[in-house]
């Protein structure tokens, strides 16, 4: 009876586990582990041929003897994660491809039927990666946000969701060693953790915890504020590496040395907006990619707006705690001053007296709101009627006209006496004649 095989260090181990009480291998690491065993076998046991032209052993079990003793990671060699929902660059689900190797490897959505590359990015031209909660749904999901480095030849933002239960049947297919007590989201932060060299970016309730109430998943506590950014509604996450803002396309991270200022702007009783001013690079921005300095960064101001007022004191908080500049009063926002106010033809005078009375009347002049601009306006414009009044008064003509007046008056005056003196005494005549007539009837 021949002995039995001296299995490898890193397959024995593997063995051990499989065999452990309660088993810690799923059904795919069990597949994998017997095919790497009878690979062993048959290569350890199998004579070898004479090479006198006759058909030599196949290389392809020998190959997977050497993958089981090299433990350096390939470009062929990934970990698979199935049924994997993407939003963006495209929107359907697809299989995730983690490769093993940091350097040359790669992250990659492949068709599951095809088995061909739709789109990804390689480990290295990854600039930022985060992992944070997706709102407003009843059951617990993530949303893997990747930022490519900018002008890393074309990459785009990756945008994945991964459920918040345990791992279920055979979605995971990985040499990592791994339990199915663990969530969907641990493992895969594992796996890429170890790709990327660093850990990905999470919320934390000791940055920010919004203050409104939440319509899902009460008893939890969000870590995000609800945001418009023009048009599109989404979300604000303040991590401890810099802002996200999701989720739609596209994405934005706003890294604390990428920020130079951030201010408050139409803070109401109920809303306010946010105002992050960030350098970003011109090659991507406001210069072609000809450009002869790529590098030269311009800041931008990005707003967001529609903020909840219940969640100010806490993002405020957040903007002083990592000691971001607060720019809502700066001189660029203050009420411009329009010298409306001004005399008229202080021009000629500034320029007669040297202009010296003219500077200093300017630097007095007080802001001028709308109100009181329109009275001043209607106001010069009575003063202009009255003026052109005044300036078609003439007094000869003034004077001739109320001379006439009083001459015609007096004679008028004079015709009236005599008439009132003749009428006076018709008039008295025909009431004697009246009162005579009625006194003889009441003698009779």
């Amino acid at each position: 009876m021949p002995d039995p095989p001296h299995y490898p260090e890193s397959l024995l181990s593997r063995i051990n586990l499989a065999t452990s009480k309660p088993p810690v291998s799923t059904n795919s690491q069990l597949k994998k582990l017997l095919e790497d065993v009878h690979a062993f076998i048959s290569a350890s046991t199998s004579p070898k041929l004479p090479s006198n032209g006759q058909q030599q052993p196949p290389l392809s079990k020998k190959r997977k003897l050497e993958d089981v003793n090299d433990q350096s990671p390939r470009l062929d060699q990934a970990d698979t994660i199935a049924d994997v929902s993407f939003s963006i660059p495209q929107r359907k689900k697809l299989k995730l491809s983690l490769g093993r190797d940091p350097e040359q490897g790669s992250i990659k959505a492949c068709n599951p039927s095809t088995n061909e590359t739709e789109f990804g990015i390689t480990w290295r031209n990854i600039e930022h990666c985060v992992c944070v909660p997706v709102p407003e749904k009843a059951q617990p999901q993530w949303n893997f946000c990747i930022f490519p480095k900018e002008g890393g030849g074309g990459d785009e933002q990756i945008l994945f969701t991964i459920p918040g239960g345990n791992v279920k049947g055979d979605t995971i297919h990985s040499d990592l060693q791994f339990s199915l007590d663990e969530s969907y989201k641990d493992v895969v932060m594992r796996m890429m953790n170890q790709r990327l060299k660093r850990k990905i970016s999470e919320p934390n309730e000791k940055e920010f915890v919004s203050q409104v109430a939440q319509a899902y998943r009460k008893g939890e506590k969000a870590v995000h504020a609800k945001a418009f950014r023009g048009s599109k509604d989404g979300y604000l996450f303040l991590l401890s590496s810099g802002i996200v803002w999701g989720f739609k396309k596209p994405l934005a991270f706003f890294p604390f040395h990428a920020i130079t200022s951030i201010s408050y702007t139409s803070v109401l009783q109920r809303t306010f907006n946010l105002n992050i001013n960030t350098t970003t690079s011109s090659f991507s921005s406001s210069k072609p990619p000809s450009s002869p300095n790529p590098t030269d960064a311009v800041v931008v101001e990005i707003e967001f707006s529609m903020i909840d007022q219940a969640d100010f004191a806490g993002i405020d908080a957040y903007v002083r705690r990592h000691h971001l500049h607060d720019a809502s009063m700066a001189e660029q926002r203050r009420a411009k001053k329009l010298n409306v106010n001004g005399v008229k033809g202080a021009a000629d005078d500034d320029d007669d007296d040297g202009g010296d009375d003219g500077a200093g009347g300017d630097d007095g002049e007080e802001e001028e709101g709308e109100l009181q601009k329109a009275a001043r306006e209607i106001q010069d414009a009575e003063d202009e009627e009255e003026e052109e009044d005044d300036e078609n008064f003439d007094p000869g003509s003034e004077g001739e006209s109320e001379g006439s007046g009083s001459s015609s008056g007096e004679e008028e005056g004079g015709g009236g006496d005599d008439d009132d003196d003749g009428k006076g005494r018709g008039g008295g005549g025909l009431a004697e004649e009246e009162l005579g007539s009625e006194m003889e009837e009441v003698s009779d």
